[in-house]
Parts: structure tokens; sequence; C-alpha cells
């Protein structure tokens, strides 16, 4: 794709060979085309962690997954019950959507867009808030 000139946009709809024995019948090359894609359309509104922390925070992860990190004051609604918990959320705040690695963010986001929220994807999910947050504390008053 590169060496032809192609453009992001080309990647969404790129005509790869499928085999079901060896790939799916979208392949992640077309997902990863797709999200970039949406992001630099602004169909899909990003942040990144330090906007985030100050922010109206939504976690979409499975309550088992906030033992392991988690970000204090976020209010944490799984995906899979988004949907039929709306009415939770605040319609007069931006809301940051969060999970592990931000695929389920994606998701959140296409969602709450759809039902007339302002939202951001937190950009690199946990993954990248997690990294940067305790970067920045261990670091702090240092210099780095």
């Amino acid at each position: 794709m590169m060496q032809m000139g192609a453009t992001i946009y080309v990647l969404e709809e790129a005509e790869l060979c499928y085999a079901p024995q060896f790939g799916s019948a979208k392949d992640p090359v077309n997902f990863a085309g797709m999200v970039a894609a949406d992001v630099l359309r602004n169909d899909m509104p990003i942040s990144h962690w330090k906007e985030a922390k100050e922010s109206f925070i939504l976690d979409v992860r499975q309550p088992f997954e906030l033992a392991v990190e988690s970000i204090p004051g976020a209010l944490n609604i799984p995906i899979t019950e988004l949907r039929s918990r709306l009415d939770e959320l605040p319609k007069d705040r931006e809301i940051h959507v969060i999970c592990r690695s931000g695929q389920r963010a994606y998701y959140a986001t296409r969602i709450l867009i759809q039902n007339g929220f302002r939202v951001k994807n937190v950009s690199g999910g946990m993954i990248s808030y997690a990294h940067n947050y305790l970067f920045e504390a261990n670091t702090k008053g240092r210099g780095v």
C-alpha cells in the first residue's frame, strides 16, 4: 500500500485475499484503516490521558479489571451494560471513555455519539494512562 502511494483511507476498503482457514472476513488491516480514518475525519474524537484525568471519565471495562488498576472518580459501566444504563451519564458534560487498550472504548464512544452525548475516546486506554500517570508520579520534581 505504501509503495503505491495509498492513503490511510484506502486501507478501509482494501480488497485483501480472504480464506477462512487463514484469516477473518474483515482483515485487521481494514479495521486499522477504519479506526485511523475515523480519527482523521473526526468521526472518532480522541483525548489523551492528561486531558482525560481532569474530566468526567467513563470506564467501560469489566468490574474484575478494576482490581488491577482504576482511575479515582471514574464511573464504571461495562460495555456490555452501556446501552441499558445511558441514563446514568451526564448530558451536560463531556465524557472521556476508557478501557484497557482502546477497542471497547472505541465501541462505547460510537454508542454514546449515536445517543447524543459529547464524548471522546481516551487514546491508548489504561495502558497509556497508567504508563504516563506512573511516569509523571515517579519523576515529579526530578527534572525529567
